[in-house]
Parts: C-alpha cells; structure tokens; sequence
C-alpha cells in the first residue's frame, strides 16, 4: 500500500484529490498550513493522517519530510498548494511577487527533495504539480500567479528526465476554471459561458480523476506532460 501526501490537501480540489488516492488505496497524508484542525478531520475520514507546516519555510518543510518517512518512503507526491495574491504587475509589492512564488514553486523543491531519494529506491512512484491554465495563457493581474505555475511545468520537465529510469513518473496538471466558493463569487455565470468553450465550470472530481489516474500504475509510461483540463479553454 503506498502513502501519498498531498499538499494543500484542505482546498477544494486538494480534498477531492485526498479522497480519490484514498479509493485508489493509498495511505494518504494531508497537509495543511493554517487549516491543521480541517486537515485532521479529513484524514480521519479518509484513513489517513496529516501534517501541518509551512511549504514556503525550507527547514520546517525538511523537517517534517524527514519526520514523515521514518515511516517509510512516500510514492505519491501530489504538490497543490498555492496562494493568489493577484494586483496587477505595475502595482505588485516584492512581498506580494515573492509569497505567491515561494508556495507553489519554492514550496515544490522544499517538499520533493527530500522524498526523491527514498521514493525513487521503491522503483515505483508519481509526482505530480498542480499548474494552472495561468500558467499556459495567461491571466491579467496574475504575473506572480502564472510566473510560480509556468514554473512547475519546466521543473516537472527537468524533474521528469531525471527520474524515469527509477520508476518515478512526474507530471503537471493544468486545470482551468473549477467549481469552488472563490470562483463563484468572482467569476459571472456569463462571463463563464464566454471563455469556456465547454460552457461550464470543471468539478474539483474530474481534476482529482485526472491526478489520481497519473498517480496509478496505469500512467506508469507517462512523464514529463502537462495536461490540461480546463474545458477547451486552451
């Protein structure tokens, strides 16, 4: 039974991909930042457990890595936390630049490094980097945004070359507009209904169908890919 750990596995897609891996029979650690009391929660549901700390902070992030795998080595690495902090460029603080960066793209090294080593030993095991359309098309206000997940897919291009002669497979999945409270409130049913070809919003399922299936044996020959699910959009 392999473990997975998920990042950012209290946001709305992140629980959805917590509790595909779970059908799919991993051992999943949920990890939160601010939202340890959720994250306990979810992982009791779900037969797993959970992690709290900071993925922008490096020793925290190593720390608890080395703590997770004197369990064991972790063979599904699902890296979806982010933060938006979007103004646009000409606006921008450094703050603002430098915190959404240090999530998603810092946070990635922060927590695959550690786990390269141990998982690639098991000759078996999936990486994959929650992207964002942003990151394929851009999106107005969303420099830092975009930046930090346009990022990811040359990591995971990089990443992947190094690890396919170990087993280790490592993708990016590139969602557009999904379904959640922050998307609703900000994105207009017309407005929706001009930019997706689709004509809908996506469900945070069929993102985690998407993540859980390149987490499976089944992906077993894809690597190196960023594949989009975002409606036609791009």
């Amino acid at each position: 039974m392999r473990r997975a750990l998920v990042t950012g596995g209290t946001s709305p897609i992140g629980e959805a991909i917590c509790r595909a891996l779970a059908r799919e029979g991993c051992v999943v650690i949920v990890h939160a930042h601010s939202q340890a009391e959720r994250a306990a929660t979810l992982a009791a549901e779900i037969g797993g457990t959970y992690a709290a700390f900071d993925l922008a902070d490096h020793d925290a992030t190593l720390a608890a890595c080395e703590s997770l795998l004197d369990a064991g080595p972790i063979q599904v690495l699902v890296h979806n936390a982010g933060t938006h902090d979007d103004v646009p460029m000409a606006a921008m603080r450094e703050d603002q630049w430098r915190r959404v960066m240090a999530v998603s793209l810092d946070g990635f090294f922060h927590v695959a490094r550690p786990l390269l080593l141990p998982m690639m030993g098991t000759r078996n095991g999936r990486i994959v980097a929650m992207s964002s359309v942003s990151a394929i098309m851009g999106n107005r206000g969303q420099a830092n945004y975009a930046a930090a997940k346009a990022g990811l897919i040359g990591a995971v291009r990089a990443l992947s070359l190094e690890c396919a002669p170990r087993g280790v497979t490592v993708n990016a999945v590139a969602p557009g507009l999904i379904d959640s409270p922050a998307i609703s409130i900000s994105v207009k049913p017309e407005t929706i209904r001009q930019i997706v070809p689709a004509r809908r919003l996506g469900r945070v399922e069929e993102v985690a169908d998407l993540v859980a299936f390149l987490c499976s044996d089944r992906a077993a020959y894809i690597t190196g890919q960023t594949i989009s699910i975002n409606g036609g959009m791009a």
